[in-house]
């Protein structure tokens, strides 16, 4: 799974092969999905592991809330997960996010509402949320959507949608 995170980043670099792995280790999105990606990994272990390898993973998930990037390790994120510019970037342990979602900065994926309501973000494959953009509630993301700058997202999109501001926002099928 971590080999098609970093994978999304080697590809979207340029330059020969040696610039792109160098370009990956400076990334502090591919930071923050390897920390992510380790912390899952350690939930799954003995607790021999947990207690000798918590301290470690706790010092990588303040390194990554110094970038301003807080995924906490229990969020489920499927494989070719990419942070494209990191700062200002929350997402909610209860959200799920599908293979091969894009995020921007200052994104936020949170929980909101009351009751039955209340939840977080369910977020389909290939997704692409642009900077700025809110997603929150017990909301569901379609497949193969795209959400624009700055938009500010509370009830379902459905697949092959875009979602821009408009003042408001306006979905495009």
């Amino acid at each position: 799974m971590l080999s098609k995170d970093i994978g999304r980043t080697y590809n979207m670099l340029s330059g020969n092969k040696i610039k792109r792995i160098i370009g990956c280790f400076r990334a502090p999105g591919v930071h923050a999905v390897i920390t992510l990606r380790f912390g899952q990994w350690l939930l799954a272990q003995n607790i021999l592991l947990k207690v000798l390898l918590t301290p470690l993973y706790l010092y990588m998930y303040r390194q990554d809330r110094l970038w301003g990037i807080e995924i906490p390790r229990n969020t489920s994120i499927g494989e070719g997960f990419y942070i494209g510019h990191y700062g200002g970037i929350t997402i909610s342990h209860k959200a799920k996010i599908g293979v091969n979602c894009t995020i921007s900065q200052l994104v936020t994926i949170g929980v909101s509402g009351a009751g039955d309501k209340r939840g977080a973000p369910i977020i389909g494959d290939n997704v692409y949320i642009a900077p700025g953009a809110k997603l929150f509630g017990k909301i569901t993301i379609g497949n193969n959507v795209k959400i624009g700058a700055n938009a500010v997202i509370h009830k379902d999109i459905p697949d092959n949608a875009i979602v821009v501001l408009n003042p408001g926002y306006s979905i495009i099928s």
